[in-house]
């Protein structure tokens, strides 16, 4: 059981740093193809284009893990929900739907005033 156990996180290494080593390629081929061209740039090596990638992760992505596949405040918000009476679910959709961009049907207008 226990070298099942290695093998699966060896393969696992293996397919990590074989997609590490791809993507790297790809932007790397891609950098040197369009950059110069396109901006003037110059061209960078393979070691350059990873630590672009790297780069790029820590300031776009973070350097957090992600062990719940989705942002913690959903877990909260769906024990919130189950908690809440038919009422108060309805009462939190009615206040909802203005900020969130889903408008209440517009009110008629009373008999006699002009339409716009």
């Amino acid at each position: 059981m226990r070298g099942n156990r290695i093998a699966r996180v060896f393969k696992i290494v293996v397919i990590v740093l074989t997609a590490a080593a791809v993507f790297t390629l790809v932007v790397f081929q891609l950098w040197n193809w369009l950059m110069p061209t396109l901006f003037g740039l110059r061209t960078i090596t393979y070691w350059q284009a990873l630590g672009l990638l790297v780069l790029s992760k820590i300031l776009l992505g973070g350097l957090r893990g992600r062990p719940h596949f989705g942002q913690p405040w959903r877990h909260r918000m769906g024990e919130r929900w189950q908690q809440m009476t038919p009422e108060e679910r309805e009462k939190f959709r009615a206040g909802m739907r203005g900020r969130c961009g889903h408008h209440a049907p517009p009110a008629t207008a009373p008999a006699g005033t002009p339409k716009a």
